[in-house]
C-alpha cells in the first residue's frame, strides 16, 4: 500500500511538472525594467516586449521601477515568487556594477537571480570636444600623456558604466584624465560641444547626430568590431586596446527557484522574437546587436562581467554616493 501511495505521488508530480511546462504561461507576464520611463533601456525593453508577447501568447505588462542604478528595481524581481511572471529587463548597472559597488544590497546577484538571456550588446563610443586638438584615439592618448590632469571626462554619476567604462580606458592606458560626473547625458552633452568638457564615453544613439553635424568627434568603439551606425571609427581591437571592449547590454533574469521550464519558455520565445528582421532592423538603429544567449552562457557572462568590473572599481578606488 505504501509502495502504490509513493508511487502515485510520483507520477502526480510528474504529471504537474509536465503540465506546468505545457501551461507556462496562462496568465500576463511582468517586466520590470529597474529604471524610469522615457530611458533608453525602456525603449528598447518596450520594443521587445512588444514582439515578445506575441511568442509568448500572454501579455507582457513594463512595470518601470527606478532608483539606485537598477538596484531597487532589481531587489524587487529577487524577492518576487519564483514562478515566472516577475522576471526584469536590467542591464550592467544593477547586474554586474551595482553587487560590486554597494557595501549593502538586497540582493544575491548569484543567489536571488536566475539568469534567462543576454538580449542585446550596446557597445560605448569615446566621443571629444571638437575643440580639442587630436583626431584618433592614439593621438589623444599621446596629448593626455603630455598633459596630465587637465583633460575631464563626463558621465552620467560616480560608478554608472560611463564613468566605470572611463576609468578602465585610464587604467588600459596610463593616462590621468579627470572624471566629472552629471545628473544626465543631457546635461553633459552641450559641455561637450561646447569645450568645457573634453572627453565622454556614451552609447551611439544620443550622440550619433553631433557626430555626423561636426559637433563631436568619434574616437574608439568599445568592441571588437566597428559599428554601421559609425563605420569610420576604429574597434578598440584595432587600435592596439582589446581589454577596452566592454557595452552596457541588456539581459533578462528571473527570481532564483524559477522553473526551468519557464526559463526555457522565455529564452527560447526571446531567442525568436530577437531573430525578426523587424527588430533587428529598429534595435540596430539605436546600436544596439542582438544576443538571445542560452541561460547557461548568459550565466558564464555574468560571472565575467562581475569580476571585470570589480576589478576596475577596485583599480579606480570607486565608492558608491
Amino acid at each position: 500500500m505504501k509502495r502504490s501511495v509513493i508511487f502515485l505521488a510520483f507520477i502526480l508530480f510528474g504529471a504537474s511538472h509536465i503540465a506546468y511546462g505545457q501551461a507556462y504561461p496562462n496568465k500576463p507576464i511582468r517586466l520590470v525594467v529597474p529604471f524610469p520611463a522615457g530611458e533608453s533601456i525602456d525603449g528598447v525593453a518596450r520594443l521587445i516586449g512588444q514582439h515578445w508577447q506575441t511568442a509568448l501568447g500572454q501579455q507582457i505588462i513594463i512595470d518601470n521601477r527606478g532608483g539606485a542604478g537598477g538596484t531597487i528595481g532589481t531587489d524587487i524581481v529577487a524577492k518576487a515568487a519564483p514562478d515566472g511572471y516577475t522576471i526584469s529587463y536590467g542591464n550592467l548597472g544593477p547586474l554586474s556594477i551595482g553587487p560590486n559597488l554597494y557595501q549593502k544590497l538586497g540582493y544575491d546577484l548569484f543567489k536571488d537571480l536566475a539568469p534567462v538571456s543576454q538580449a542585446t550588446n550596446l557597445p560605448f563610443v569615446l566621443f571629444a570636444s571638437p575643440s580639442l586638438p587630436v583626431n584618433s584615439v592614439t593621438e589623444l592618448v599621446a596629448y593626455a600623456k603630455a598633459h596630465p590632469g587637465e583633460l575631464n571626462f563626463g558621465s552620467t554619476g560616480v560608478g554608472s558604466g560611463l564613468h566605470l567604462i572611463g576609468e578602465m580606458f585610464k587604467m588600459i592606458t596610463g593616462i590621468n584624465i579627470v572624471h566629472v560626473p552629471y545628473k544626465g547625458v543631457a546635461q553633459a552633452l552641450p559641455e561637450i560641444m561646447a569645450g568645457r568638457l573634453q572627453l565622454a564615453f556614451n552609447t551611439i544613439p544620443a550622440f550619433l547626430p553631433h557626430v555626423k553635424a561636426g559637433r563631436l568627434k568619434a574616437f574608439v568603439i568599445t568592441a571588437n568590431k566597428r559599428s554601421p551606425l559609425l563605420p569610420q571609427v576604429p574597434a578598440c581591437t584595432e587600435v592596439g586596446m582589446p581589454g577596452l571592449d566592454a557595452s552596457a547590454w541588456h539581459a533578462v533574469v528571473a527570481p532564483a527557484g524559477t522553473p526551468q521550464e519557464a526559463i526555457r519558455k522565455l529564452q527560447q520565445t526571446l531567442a525568436k522574437t530577437l531573430a525578426l528582421p523587424e527588430v533587428r532592423e529598429q534595435l540596430a538603429a539605436q546600436g544596439a546587436e542582438p544576443v538571445g544567449s542560452s541561460p547557461e552562457d548568459f550565466g558564464k557572462f555574468l560571472r565575467a562581467e562581475s569580476d571585470k568590473w570589480a576589478r576596475v572599481i577596485k583599480s579606480a578606488g570607486v565608492k558608491a554616493e
